[in-house]
């Protein structure tokens, strides 16, 4: 009788002991990723959040929230998340000179945490183990941007006034973003080392909206009208806002006599549209699917204990705390 109980206990144990193991792993909760996004209603960023949306179904929760371009609110939903006891933070920071503040946030917390497309300084980063930076090089878009100008001024005759020069205006995206600094900078600087000569008309902060660099160029249209011989701008929204004003003037809408090229960053749905038409010149291509790829490999890597680059292709830059996501020229070609 000892014996038969001995063996009944046994044989309850292990049944339980297995049972167990099966619920446990038939239960497991998913991940659990806090996601602040600066701006909803960018394109671009848009196109990033909803390729995140498709990664994460059935693989990971996540908890979306929209920075409305306002770093307060952005603070107090990073609070919120950390409260939540997220697994890894993903921050599209609003104001990157308030990475510090984030970043201390996730440090007290024990939270790891990828900052992804507006980086933040690099010895922010660097000041916690569990951060890191996953983004384009922003010098990298203005280079390119560059070539296709010089590319399209050189193959055309748009140097209406015949004085060897290029007159251009500028849509800047923010006044201190280091994506929309660099970008103004090396657009020109590349199209002038490739023998452009390049003189600027005008230049404005739009702040990446579309609205803004519309009015912008209705009022540039009436103060320079033919003089501007080409726009540049930051990101396909405000491009796409001065060919809406460009239209209302008659402009780019078929005649190739009466065409200004208007090159932009991000290769969005609408600026591809444009360029197919005829309306708009070139774009530099920042694949949103690409860096949705990115962040959340890396995310789910390190919610379940992993390396944060096992298993990927992606290695950091000489900074050992970015990955960097390529570029492309788009003319649609």
């Amino acid at each position: 009788m000892k014996k038969f109980l001995i063996l009944l206990l046994s044989a309850v144990l292990i049944t339980g002991t297995f049972s167990a193991c099966g619920k446990s792993s038939q239960t497991g909760k998913l991940p659990k990723i806090g996601v602040c996004i600066y701006k909803y209603d960018d394109t671009y960023i848009s196109t990033v959040r909803q390729s995140l949306e498709k990664l994460a179904a059935n693989k990971a929760e996540l908890l979306l929230n929209d920075g409305k371009g306002d770093q307060g609110t952005q603070n107090d939903q990073v609070d919120l998340l950390i409260q939540k006891g997220v697994d890894v933070l993903m921050v599209n920071i609003v104001d990157v000179g308030a990475a510090q503040t984030i970043v201390n946030k996730a440090k007290a917390a024990d939270i790891p945490i990828i900052f992804f497309n507006r980086e933040p300084d690099t010895d922010v980063i660097k000041s916690y183990d569990k951060a890191m930076f996953v983004g384009t090089n922003a010098k990298d878009a203005g280079v390119i941007q560059g070539e296709i100008i010089a590319e399209t001024w050189k193959n055309g005759d748009y140097d209406t006034n015949g004085d060897g020069k290029m007159q251009y205006v500028m849509f800047k995206g923010e006044p201190d973003n280091p994506e929309a600094v660099a970008r103004t900078e090396w657009s020109i600087k590349s199209a002038t080392e490739k023998g452009v000569k390049c003189q600027e008309l005008a230049l404005q902060v739009c702040n990446w909206d579309t609205e803004l660099a519309n009015r912008a160029m209705e009022a540039w249209l009436s103060k320079y009208g033919n003089s501007i011989e080409f726009v540049v701008a930051n990101n396909d929204g405000m491009a796409q806002g001065a060919i809406a004003a460009l239209q209302a003037a008659g402009y780019n809408k078929g005649d190739k006599n009466k065409f200004i090229p208007v090159v932009g960053v991000d290769a969005t749905d609408a600026a591809k549209d444009l360029i197919a038409k005829g309306y708009m010149t070139g774009t530099v291509l920042q694949d949103g699917s690409a860096m949705a790829d990115a962040i959340f490999a890396i995310a789910m890597n390190i919610a379940s204990g992993k390396d944060r680059l096992e298993g990927t292709d992606y290695k950091y830059d000489e900074t050992n705390v970015a990955v960097r996501i390529p570029y492309k020229a788009y003319n649609g070609k």
